[in-house]
């Protein structure tokens, strides 16, 4: 058995004889490390910043909107219009078992005045619990309407982003007064900049949120104009979906089976279909990166080939001096299984740094490309297989040479 000096200072000569196939072969191995890392991290990116503009709409919620009936039912006609008040809410928390959380919505535009500015606004009317099922998390120094708002009726709002900047301009908008339909409200929170690339009344930055007991007071509207849910798990959701439609049906008056009477929009199907979509993506861009590193990995398989053809006297020597087929075997595995390492090594590092420096201009276009880890393991696994197989059968071939043909040769 020869020493590791013996080991590095062999492969180093080999590699030096051939300086131009090992570059080449080396160039080979990196640019399809980077293809395969890269293409994995961009597509993890990509999913990932889709996933968060779609969140933007809500956290796998459903949305419903009280409707007409398209079913005959107790002697009623089709074409009833379904008019919906709080009780109707308070009878879903009590009935639905799968419920986790539940908010009536109204929605009306008024006029909001601000010193000497005056703005349209699509004011909406809601419970505590619509903030966080609809990702509206409030900037530092502020908060969301919560249940003592509700309970007194208290005239506070919650202002979106771009209407706050709009209304106060550079004033930090949390703890001034801005007029209502002619009523006076303090501002408690401000959204945080979020992305949305979906609504159904319009983009949350330039909506004005108040408690839905203080909208009703104010405008004298009864039936709320939608309610939005969801349940503890996102599978859940048709579940509790029934469960909502049989409460309802209950109170008014409808039959269960008719889904016009209340029609549903369960955004959780949004996310299956992205991660449907994604999946099937990133497994095309993994086998396009895969695809290149085969390709180096036969340069790698070429130039081990040329090696043991170069060495195949030395083989024959070392092996009619006692040295067995497996350490022979083992040896030149070893050397492909370095070269790949070496080249696999600088690939992720030229990956990492790509990510490291990826303009943030670009998230809301492409998402940031992500290496994690997970991502870089699997690309290790990859390489090493690759290098493996290209390394194996030429490692083989010189294991089973004759020592005695070996020799003349």
């Amino acid at each position: 058995m020869t020493s590791f000096g013996s080991f590095f200072r062999q492969l180093a000569r080999d590699l030096w004889s051939q300086r131009l196939r090992t570059f080449l072969t080396t160039f080979g191995i990196v640019w399809g490390t980077v293809a395969v890392s890269l293409l994995l991290a961009f597509g993890h990116g990509l999913h990932r910043q889709l996933v968060k503009s779609s969140a933007g709409l809500g956290d796998r919620i459903v949305i419903a909107w009280p409707m007409r009936t398209s079913m005959v039912y107790e002697g009623l006609g089709k074409g009833r219009a379904m008019q919906m008040m709080e009780e109707d809410i308070d009878a879903l928390r009590a009935g639905a078992e799968l419920l986790e959380a539940v908010s009536s919505e109204y929605s009306e535009g008024l006029i909001a005045r601000y010193g000497d500015r005056q703005r349209s606004v699509d004011v909406s009317g809601v419970s505590p619990e619509y903030g966080a099922m609809r990702n509206m998390i409030p900037r530092q120094g502020g908060r969301f309407i919560d249940p003592m708002d509700m309970a007194q009726r208290r005239r506070v709002v919650f202002v979106g982003n771009e209407l706050a900047q709009d209304l106060f301009g550079t004033l930090d908008a949390v703890g001034e007064t801005v007029m209502i339909h002619g009523s006076p409200f303090l501002v408690v929170g401000v959204l945080q900049p979020k992305e949305q690339d979906s609504s159904y009344s319009g983009r949350d930055h330039s909506k004005m949120i108040i408690p839905g007991s203080t909208f009703r007071a104010l405008t004298g509207q009864k039936y709320l104009d939608n309610f939005i849910y969801k349940a503890p798990r996102p599978d859940l959701n048709e579940v509790l979906t029934g469960q909502v439609r049989t409460v309802l049906a209950d109170r008014l008056r409808f039959h269960p089976d008719d889904d016009q009477a209340v029609q549903v929009w369960d955004t959780t199907e949004m996310f299956v279909f992205l991660d449907n979509f994604m999946l099937g993506f990133k497994v095309f861009l993994g086998i396009m990166g895969v695809l290149t590193l085969v390709v180096g990995g036969i340069g790698v398989s070429n130039i081990m080939n040329v090696v043991v053809e170069e060495r195949t006297r030395e083989i024959g020597i070392k092996m009619a001096l006692g040295a067995r087929s497996r350490a022979i075997l083992a040896q030149f595995l070893a050397e492909t299984l370095i070269l790949t390492a070496v080249g696999g090594a600088i690939g992720l590092a030229i990956s990492f740094g790509i990510c490291a420096v990826f303009p943030t201009d670009l998230e809301e276009y492409v998402g940031l490309p992500t290496l994690s880890p997970g991502l870089a393991a699997l690309t290790a696994a990859v390489l090493g297989l690759v290098g493996f197989i290209a390394g194996y059968f030429p490692a083989r071939d010189a294991s089973r040479l004759d020592p005695v043909v070996a020799m003349k040769l």
